[in-house]
């Protein structure tokens, strides 16, 4: 919610105007009936004698299974005083059970688990993991072990562990431009003691003042069986599903019945207006009014209503506020829906330099004018069609964060319906615009909360007080009084070798009219085409003394066509449910959309069109300028920004390309001078079918796909001198140093740290990316079970190859509570080292990475996303085109003698910068005890890393 997304990708054209050329002719668009049809998950349900719902639906595109599991409980079912339980128990549980101790990231790593994780919501806590079918009896056992046998390996370090953790998360979220905007709007629109009032993490006094006994006693009340929808989708029916669960689940006991709070939709007895201040670059005005819950007749009403002002790309906002008025530069209407209650939320973020209280004054007048007349018949059909376009892509995954799995499930725990998917469609496709006027002039018409937030330092922080030691004594027990003792279950199952399942598809290649080449691969799960078309261009072409040229080039591109303005383009892509995007990688870049293949033959044409001839119109160029600023001030406010500005001159010199990368979207000062002839000009050089190749994942056949690109696309010709990239013979020196960016009221420190590796990205780099999955990669890689795991220090932290065409830098990144920064590079430090020297790859480390890297194959490639982001992959580096196939053997002949020399040959633990984005104040007398040179900058100076003091 807090980021500002203000760069829409685009290329540039043809000098005509788009406000004064003739109309296009209406895009061709199947009707919305053709596109809903085909959307179905059958499913059977049964339930146990204890109470656990189970869904099962049967998709045998992959030898996968989809396993998640819904608690009905969330934030909602926590007391005064309780905060962030349900939050914490999500992390607890992930921390071992009583027949599977340690973390559960190492069993479900080594049988190649991928789309796994849990979450937390204000209405229900969710486990999700997708396996290869062998592993379902492993996945099974341990999901079933941490519903009905976990409280005995819940001990106070464990809980100590978790809470530090889940603090360092709070932090992470809340040190974000806007971070502390979630907290403001619940509790400006819900009464004190509501239960939608808190926010999902809790408080930092809750969290601190949490008990062991307490946890146990909300487990006890919450996690039984009869609380738990359980769905197991993809290559497993009824029959099958039935025998297992009954086995691992059927012995738990019910638990007491999940009461649902009572809640009811509060109304303002007045508008309420606050002003806060955070290191923003933008003035942002919200409001929000409380509205009902998704079961309600009106929620799909105000969902279509707030789409058509505010969630459309051509929406009402959009249009007037943005493109024609240009008082703001991002803006947004949509319902945050709940289970029981919901937030309508209407934001607008102001452009630099005009008037907050006149951008609020017109705000409020478009809702005045909304609420009378609502939305047009048009609208709605775009709204429905673009909605409907989005879930067909969604549900080709079975499980994961929004799979077929989660439509189930939320549709079982909410609606008592697994199918309420089918009417929420249904629902969507046969909305009128009486309905959603209706719907917006019953909740809009009553008092709002505003909130302002504005440019400014922050007025105090809640920060977590000192946890007091407890003395570890709790004895094993077993989860619930009548429950078995610890370890009663016997062993893990074991996983039988799956290593031959990858299905990955045959690509083909061949070329369209005009030369250019087509890379084309058929995935027939769902009736989708997805096309992205890659330049050989990106941040290193960017133009010299001119940066954010291509950014600039490219978020242009797609406002505006010589017979279609930019809002007429809009509406025609929101008419085929086609979503275009793109973006500039160090490398490349890339331009593409994705439609329901039953719009294929329009979509390309309009593609087309946009890539051929856009218009660059003047007022679209100031308009997209604007936004272009405030991207980059909302860059230097955010601590990744920082330090993306901070590190590339460091790490790969200032005469390389590459070095361009520290201007993020741009050089302010070059954005604000760049003419239209400089957008025409990058485009003429750098996005043309010379320097283009047009990567197709698609159920319709190739002779279809061929066709329609050859009809948009075949008479596409470069002219004139294509652009061309020079890298210096000699890469830079670095010397190992740390460099501070000073960014007061920091609850947290971002460490990023980094060294150039001699790895050439275009050989092969298997043996030194696999051993980085011991060192960086994943939840169970060194660096994140010291950091996390072992200190809490951290939410999260990762290291990683950065495979670039004439670089491979290896870049750790680590975001750790302020006040143990400098202990935190002193750890990485060693655990680098100790990886390098006499600690490398253990036997279980590296079986774990080889079975883990060979089972996930199957699930990491189900989706057609994936197979069209692995084919350009392989085709950027070289690899063949069945790389993915040849996988299996490849990891087989590995050996932890070939992870560690591999290590060993590309990373050196003495050769790393630092960038450090944090409160100086607190970080600085860390970092100087750490032995290396310390440089401390202001983030207007972040871009050259140098100066400041020493």
């Amino acid at each position: 919610m807090a980021s500002v997304l203000l760069a829409s990708t685009a290329l540039a054209g043809a000098p005509a105007l788009a406000q004064t050329a003739p109309s296009a002719p209406p895009v061709k668009a199947a009707p919305l009936s053709a596109l809903v049809a085909p959307v179905n998950i059958p499913y059977e349900k049964f339930t146990l004698p204890n109470g656990l719902t189970v869904i099962t639906h049967t998709d045998r595109k992959a030898p996968i299974v989809a396993v998640s599991v819904w608690y009905d409980v969330g934030s909602k079912h926590e007391p005064t005083g309780k905060t962030g339980f349900a939050h914490l128990f999500e992390h607890l549980m992930f921390n071992g059970s009583e027949n599977a101790p340690g973390d559960f990231f190492d069993p479900l790593r080594s049988i190649g688990a991928t789309d796994l994780n849990g979450t937390t919501s204000y209405d229900r806590t969710n486990y999700f993991e997708t396996v290869p079918k062998p592993a379902l009896d492993r996945a099974l056992f341990l999901e079933s072990d941490r519903m009905g046998y976990l409280l005995g390996a819940v001990t106070q370090g464990v809980l100590d562990e978790q809470r530090g953790v889940v603090q360092n998360e709070k932090r992470q979220g809340d040190n974000q431009p806007y971070g502390l905007v979630r907290y403001k709007m619940t509790e400006g629109i819900f009464p004190q003691g509501h239960p939608y009032r808190h926010s999902v993490i809790g408080s930092m006094a809750d969290l601190d003042a949490a008990s062991l006994e307490d946890v146990k006693s909300w487990f006890r009340g919450h996690y039984g069986p009869n609380n738990a929808v359980l769905v197991l989708a993809g290559d497993i029916d009824a029959k099958e599903a039935r025998p297992l669960v009954e086995k691992y689940f059927g012995a738990i006991p019910k638990g007491p019945e999940s009461v649902l709070p009572t809640i009811t939709v509060p109304t303002l007895a007045a508008p309420v207006r606050e002003e806060m201040k955070d290191r923003v670059a933008a003035t942002m005005i919200m409001k929000v009014w409380p509205v009902p819950g998704l079961n309600d007749p009106d929620s799909p009403a105000l969902d279509v209503a707030m789409s058509a002002f505010g969630g459309l790309a051509s929406s009402r906002l959009d249009n007037e506020l943005v493109k024609r008025e240009k008082l703001a530069v991002q803006v947004s209407a949509g319902v945050q829906s709940l289970s029981q209650a919901g937030m309508l939320i209407v934001r607008a973020v102001v452009r630099p330099g005009v008037d907050a209280k006149q951008v609020e004054a017109r705000l409020d007048q478009m809702i005045a004018d909304y609420l009378r007349t609502g939305p047009t018949a048009d609208e709605v059909a775009r709204v429905a069609t673009t909605n409907v376009s989005q879930t067909i892509g969604g549900l080709e995954s079975v499980g994961g964060f929004g799979g077929k799995a989660v439509a189930l499930a939320q549709g079982e725990l909410y609606s008592n319906d697994p199918g309420f998917y089918k009417k929420e469609l249904n629902e969507l496709a046969t909305m009128t615009p009486a309905r959603a006027k209706a719907a917006a002039q019953k909740w809009m018409s009553r008092p709002a909360y505003t909130l302002v937030v504005v440019p400014g330092a922050r007025e105090g922080y809640e920060e977590a007080k000192a946890a007091p030691k407890v003395a570890d004594t709790s004895a094993p027990t077993p989860a619930t009084a009548e429950g078995p003792a610890k370890g009663t279950r016997g062993s893990m199952p074991g996983v039988a070798d799956i290593g031959g399942a990858l299905q990955f598809p045959k690509v083909t290649r061949s070329r369209l009219s005009n030369g250019m080449e087509l890379v084309y691969a058929q995935r027939t799960a769902v009736p989708i085409t997805q096309v992205s078309m890659a330049f050989d261009a990106g941040i290193a072409a960017d133009v010299t003394g001119k940066l954010g040229t291509a950014g600039m080039t490219l978020a242009t591109l797609d406002e505006g066509t010589t017979t279609r303005n930019s809002i007429a383009l809009a509406e025609a892509k929101e008419r085929l449910g086609m979503s275009v995007g793109g973006g500039n990688s160090a490398d490349q870049t890339t331009f593409g959309f994705d439609v329901p293949s039953a719009n294929l033959t329009s979509a390309t044409m309009l593609f087309a069109d946009i890539l051929k001839n856009p218009a660059f119109d003047p007022a679209e160029i100031e308009r997209v300028r604007g936004q272009t600023l405030a991207q980059i001030g909302q860059q230097r406010t955010s601590p990744q920004g920082l330090a993306d500005m901070t590190l590339p001159p460091l790490l790969y010199g200032a005469d390389s390309p590459y070095a361009k990368l520290a201007a993020g979207v741009g050089d302010p000062a070059a954005v604000a001078s760049l003419k239209r002839e400089d957008l025409l000009a990058w485009r003429a050089a750098w996005l043309r079918p010379d320097k283009a190749k047009v990567f197709v994942v698609s159920d319709r056949p190739l002779a279809e796909v061929q066709a329609a690109l050859n009809a948009g696309l075949g008479d596409w010709r470069a002219t004139g001198t294509a652009g061309t990239k020079t890298f210096p013979a000699q890469r830079a020196a670095i010397s190992p140093k740390i460099v501070l960016v000073d960014r007061p009221d920091s609850p947290q420190s971002l460490i990023v740290a980094a060294e150039m590796t001699p790895l050439n990205a275009r050989t092969d780099t298997l043996a030194a990316t696999t051993a980085n999955t011991v060192l960086g990669s994943g939840f169970l890689s060194r660096i994140n079970m010291d950091l996390r795991e072992a200190k809490h220090w951290s939410y999260g932290a990762r290291g990683g190859y950065q495979l670039m065409q004439n670089a491979v830098p290896y870049v750790i990144n680590a975001p750790v509570q302020a006040d143990k920064t400098g202990p935190a590079i002193a750890s990485l430090r060693e655990q680098i080292s100790g990886f390098l020297g006499q600690n490398g790859v253990t036997p279980v480390e590296f079986r774990r990475s080889i079975d883990g890297e060979t089972r996930q194959l199957a699930g990491t490639y189900e989706t057609s996303g994936a197979v069209l982001g692995a084919m350009r992959s392989n085709d950027f580096l070289g690899r063949p085109d069945n790389y993915q196939a040849t996988l299996p053997q490849k990891y087989r002949a590995l050996t932890p003698q070939a992870l560690d020399a591999a290590a060993r040959a590309s990373i050196d633990p003495n050769r790393f910068v630092y960038v450090v984005v944090g409160n100086a104040a607190t970080v600085r007398p860390q970092l100087d005890a750490l032995g290396l040179p310390v440089e401390v900058v202001q983030p207007a100076a972040a871009t050259s890393a140098t100066g400041g003091s020493k």
